[in-house]
């Protein structure tokens, strides 16, 4: 499916905008192809850009002083990915987004989306809406570290997204979940 196709197919699912508005909508957009383990965002970067996977598996992630990483977020196909407190504040990253995959995005400018949230009020509902389920997904993740133990939040991870099993390695499911890969293991095998 061709990148206009998806992207038309994902907002279709919260509003409705005349193909003319889409049309509009999509001309904001630039569809950009990375390599597995290429950087779009390293630490340190100024953030003006969010992407739309349109292929592909992305990561966010933060290094710690200890050099231990702690992965934010996966992004799949038509998830949203960047780092937004850069992108929002207009301060320097302090995540990294790379890719696990080769991947394909859409990516746009944080000037073009405010540009058309004022400019069309379904772009600025749909926006709101993700922002919405983006923080309502990081509060049920919060929930279930504190409440939860590592087995119990594999069990939700592998329920809720299976296709991480197969596309993402052990190595950084341990790292979302907060865990040793040898951790990991044991609970996957149990």
């Amino acid at each position: 499916m061709q990148a206009e196709a998806i992207l038309k197919q994902h907002l279709a699912k919260t509003i409705s905008l005349t193909d003319e508005q889409f049309a509009y909508f999509f001309s904001h957009f630039k569809q950009q192809s990375y390599k597995k383990g290429q950087a779009i965002i390293t630490e340190g970067d100024k953030v003006d850009h969010e992407y739309f996977v349109l292929s592909g598996c992305l990561k966010s992630f933060f290094i710690n002083d200890d050099v231990k990483m702690y992965i934010l977020q996966f992004a799949m196909p038509t998830w949203w990915a960047s780092d937004y407190n850069a992108l929002y504040n207009q301060t320097r990253a302090t995540i990294n987004l790379d890719c696990i995959t080769d991947a394909e995005v859409l990516s746009i400018s944080n000037a073009d989306r405010e540009k058309l949230c004022s400019e069309l009020h379904p772009v600025e509902h749909f926006f709101r809406w993700r922002t919405n389920k983006g923080f309502i997904a990081s509060q049920k993740r919060l929930l279930s570290f504190m409440n939860n133990d590592a087995k119990k939040r594999y069990e939700e991870l592998m329920a809720l997204y299976p296709a991480l099993y197969n596309m993402v390695p052990k190595h950084l499911i341990a790292a979302y979940l907060g865990v040793s890969r040898e951790t990991l293991s044991r609970l996957y095998h149990s």
